[in-house]
């Protein structure tokens, strides 16, 4: 990228998750009709404002729990070195996500059972395919 040209908007994908929802035709015109009177830029940006408007109503609530699930809140990444200290301490790893937790690509299945006891991720968990189902029957 030239050094005059600076990114408005990161990329599409690297730290967002794409859903899908069902809506009723009212609510969806509703929606439309916000966007149209310019309320707000798109259906996404209004869906996307609901709910974290909802995520804010809840949030004591929210913080009690992450609180008492021990949870680490935001992005945790695991690599290879993490993994193999806790192996060599003779440590089991137990993963416990609010957010998203990585697992470096150059951990190898085997590495991973040997050192991950558990793993409950609520958000998203970025691994090899092999790692994940290595863990799969760690993974709540």
């Amino acid at each position: 990228m030239p050094s005059n040209v600076r990114e408005l908007r990161p990329k599409a994908g690297g730290d967002t998750e794409k859903i899908t929802i069902n809506l009723g035709y009212v609510d969806l015109g509703h929606i439309d009709l916000l966007v149209q009177d310019g309320f707000y830029s798109n259906r996404t940006d209004f869906i996307r404002t609901a709910i974290r408007n909802q995520i804010e109503r809840h949030a004591d609530a929210a913080v009690q729990s992450v609180t008492r699930k021990n949870l680490d809140l935001g992005l945790r990444h695991y690599s290879r070195e993490d993994l193999e200290a806790a192996r060599e301490a003779g440590q089991m790893l137990h993963i416990r996500v609010l957010g998203l937790a990585s697992i470096a690509a150059d951990v190898t299945p085997e590495l991973a059972r040997a050192a991950i006891g558990s793993v409950s991720v609520l958000g998203a968990l970025q691994a090899s395919a092999a790692v994940k189902a290595a863990l799969a029957d760690r993974t709540r």
